[in-house]
């Protein structure tokens, strides 16, 4: 029923929106994926032998020369290194937060700094808490009440959200700019609740920001379980006390690359779409789906227009971007470069939410997204069926200033944020045929988006 669905809404779209031959070219994409895809243990290699690539570290230089060589190997017509300035951050040594209270004696918490935080010092720091869901009950306890304790974010997930990266969105402001607000109000650290779409034991990371002129506090995230076991000692206990001791560091900046491939195009070599991932990732596990898939995607792409003998008529750019993860260093960079030499940017996708179950993508230009809705019917096969407005992504979204259209890859979401910026995004919680009908659905999307064009 859906694929009629589908088929009929191509018909009421406008006919013909594809050449009879692309059902069959797409088939030879999803079979060559499927059948010769050596993404996977592509990605075994990154995430088990090279681990985890926090931007500045010495794992973040070997996934550069890795993929690098990868790229190489595979013979695309240029592989290049792009030198960008990232900043370093070092976690530090073992961290710990605890509570202390006359009803529970004292209890370790489950945490992990904030990517970017300062530490506390090796004393660390022992404070009353102060618990709030949002800036404006923080605004409202004003400095009195604030000043000289830890502020404790707990606004938790909205479940009710069917897509988890909505109720991201409405939760993770709390950890990238709860140390400003508290700050302003002389709080001494923040324990934020962990950006995650289920109750379990598990800490996430993730940036926190600092604002000029503002103090510098120290941030956790504490695991959900344990946000609630907080929450409510602190009902029974308001004289409640928590002990936060990190020891984290910003080192300064170190020169890194951003990673590209290309295949030039036979028709248009100066207009390029660009398909990409980030190569850093966070410290704690080893960023298999965040990003270490999605840029094993991307390459995955180039590798099969040549394994297929199809030769792109637009230039095509796999790129693995550098520090996105705290700084987007990398995405800034390509984007002031393309400008800086004149480069024609038509289009850009990024696959950074993970490589669950493909399920279509999302198109930030309302003529473009027309116009990929008229191809249902040849993604409908293969089950891909959403076809939604939104964005791109963090690294090309400095692109659209340079009047580049927009696609982010959209997987399933149920599962990401029970691993995302956790010790648990490993490469053992990837699923090979997912990872792979994820990118020869990107794959087939880019094949036409080449031959037919972005524009209407």
């Amino acid at each position: 029923m859906r694929y009629f669905a589908c088929t009929l809404l191509g018909l009421l779209l406008g006919s013909p929106a594809f050449g009879q031959d692309d059902a069959g070219v797409i088939k030879s994409i999803y079979d060559e994926t499927l059948t010769n895809s050596p993404a996977y243990e592509n990605l075994r290699y990154l995430t088990k032998k090279v681990g985890h690539r926090l931007a500045g570290s010495t794992g973040a230089a070997a996934a550069v020369e890795y993929t690098r060589q990868l790229m190489a190997g595979y013979g695309f017509d240029t592989v290049y290194l792009q030198p960008v300035m990232v900043p370093r951050w070092v976690r530090g040594g073992e961290e710990q937060l605890r509570m202390v209270s006359a009803h529970t004696g004292t209890v370790e918490l489950a945490v992990t700094a904030l990517g970017n935080s300062v530490g506390t010092g090796k004393t660390g720091i022992a404070a009353r808490v102060v618990e709030v869901q949002n800036f404006d009950e923080l605004k409202a306890l004003g400095k009195k009440k604030v000043e000289g304790k830890i502020v404790f974010f707990n606004r938790p997930f909205d479940y009710t959200k069917i897509n988890t990266f909505r109720a991201y969105g409405g939760a993770v402001n709390q950890r990238g700019s709860g140390a400003i607000e508290a700050a302003k109000l002389g709080a001494v650290a923040v324990v934020v609740r962990s950006m995650a779409s289920q109750v379990d034991d598990v800490p996430h990371t993730g940036s926190l920001h600092y604002q000029e002129g503002i103090k510098k506090i120290p941030g956790v995230a504490v695991s959900t379980r344990d946000a609630d076991l907080l929450s409510a000692t602190l009902q029974a206990d308001p004289e409640l006390k928590v002990f936060i001791r990190t020891t984290s560091y910003m080192a300064g900046m170190e020169p890194s690359y951003n990673v590209i491939g290309q295949l030039t195009g036979s028709e248009k070599p100066d207009e390029y779409i660009v398909i990409g991932g980030h190569l850093d990732s966070w410290d704690v596990g080893e960023g298999a789906h965040d990003d270490g898939g999605g840029c094993m995607q991307a390459i995955e792409v180039l590798r099969t227009f040549k394994a297929l003998g199809l030769r792109p008529k637009h230039s095509l750019r796999a790129v693995m971007f550098m520090n996105e993860e705290n700084g987007l260093k990398g995405g800034k960079e390509y984007a002031r470069v393309a400008l800086a030499k004149n480069e024609k940017h038509i289009l850009a996708i990024e696959s950074d939410r993970g490589v669950f179950t493909p399920r279509g993508f999302t198109v930030g230009n309302a003529a473009l997204l027309t116009k990929i809705k008229g191809w249902a019917p040849l993604f409908a096969p293969y089950e891909i069926y959403e076809f939604i407005p939104g964005g791109g992504g963090a690294d090309i979204g400095p692109l659209k200033n340079q009047n580049t259209k927009m696609i982010g890859f959209l997987p399933d979401s149920h599962r990401y944020f029970t691993l995302h910026h956790t010790a648990n995004d490993v490469f053992e919680n990837v699923d090979k045929r997912e990872l792979e009908m994820g990118a020869a659905t990107i794959t087939a999307l880019v094949y036409l988006l080449d031959k037919y064009g972005v524009n209407e």
